[in-house]
């Protein structure tokens, strides 16, 4: 396993200095929190980023608590999407509070913490999100201008021997296409280290694939493109007739929060 990098980013003293007061003082105040994005990539693929972005992941019931644990006169803190994302902000550094993915989809519940790896930022002792649910959120994320499915692929490289792939399968659920995707995409881009995925995960979600029932008949159909790209399939659902499967009672969101979304991109 990869060991975390002794170099930490290149944020300067001001941006370190602010994540270590917000890692400090929601340790102090007992709310509980996982390290991930950058920090945790480096923890298990060893992969350095210069990024400034600091992410941390907390349960949606903790997510006013920790807003407010946060906010002084030196640091604001927002809500900025209700339905998966807070941001504390100091100066021009800022930290990502995320409670669940921008589609809905990975929502943060107590098996994040239950299967968390422990870990060290900035000299915090601290505890990092998950492998597993790592793979489950960045698996998602397809947009024109952010994909990370390298991420994905060097998680799998680094942890895949050691991970729980049953829960994995078990996150993606009914999009377990998704997951297939990505170790399709594993093998072709590793092909001499397929030791890294089990080969029952390929016979199980290749048996789901053989065995998966015929095409739905619902009128108007469903594009869930959108789960992965809110851009790149905002044609299929304002033109084309398909209903967008973010929004229920095909995805978790409602109307209002994919408007919200959407006016970001």
């Amino acid at each position: 396993m990869p060991t975390t990098p002794t170099s930490e980013h290149d944020s300067d003293d001001l941006s370190q200095a602010f994540y270590v007061r917000v890692m400090t003082r929601l340790t102090q105040a007992g709310v509980p929190f996982l390290v991930g994005g950058a920090f945790a990539l480096a923890r298990f693929t060893g992969i350095e980023r210069n990024t400034k972005d600091f992410d941390i992941f907390v349960r949606r019931a903790d997510i006013d608590r920790t807003l407010a644990v946060l906010a002084d006169d030196t640091c604001t803190t927002e809500l900025a999407f209700p339905h998966w994302l807070g941001k504390a902000v100091c100066g021009d550094d800022f930290v990502d509070i995320i409670f669940s993915s921008g589609n809905g989809i990975a929502e943060v519940d107590d098996a994040w913490f239950t299967h968390a790896r422990d870990g060290k930022v900035l000299g915090v002792p601290v505890k990092m999100c998950p492998p597993e649910e790592m793979i489950w959120s960045k698996g998602f994320i397809m947009e024109r201008e952010r994909f990370d499915g390298a991420d994905v692929l060097h998680l799998m490289r680094a942890c895949g021997r050691d991970m729980d792939w049953q829960r994995l399968i078990d996150r993606f659920g009914p999009h377990w296409r998704v997951l297939l995707s990505h170790v399709v995409l594993f093998d072709f881009v590793y092909p001499g280290d397929r030791a890294c995925i089990p080969d029952r995960v390929r016979d199980e979600l290749s048996r789901q694939l053989a065995t998966d029932p015929a095409r739905s008949t619902r009128e108007p159909p469903v594009c869930q493109g959108t789960l992965l790209s809110r851009y790149q399939y905002r044609i299929d659902v304002d033109q084309w007739g398909y209903r967008d499967g973010r929004i229920r009672p095909n995805g978790r969101m409602t109307r209002r929060q994919a408007a919200a979304l959407d006016r970001e991109s």
